[in-house]
């Protein structure tokens, strides 16, 4: 099993870490109802993705 010879200062593990870090979704407008969703997702408020219905939606759940 390898073992490092020397240890690995806080400076250098911090700055190798640097990268790991969350990013917030995006979000964009449906351009149906204009909620805000993620990209290439059908839109849970309507059920419209590109331009079509593809989730059917009952009137009650909409209001």
């Amino acid at each position: 099993m390898a073992v490092p010879f020397r240890k690995v200062s806080k400076t250098s593990g911090r700055m190798r870490r640097t990268h790991y870090k969350l990013e917030a979704t995006s979000t964009v407008k449906c351009p149906n109802c204009g909620a805000a969703i993620k990209a290439h997702r059908a839109c849970k408020e309507c059920g419209y993705y590109n331009g079509k219905e593809v989730v059917k939606k009952s009137e009650k759940e909409t209001k």
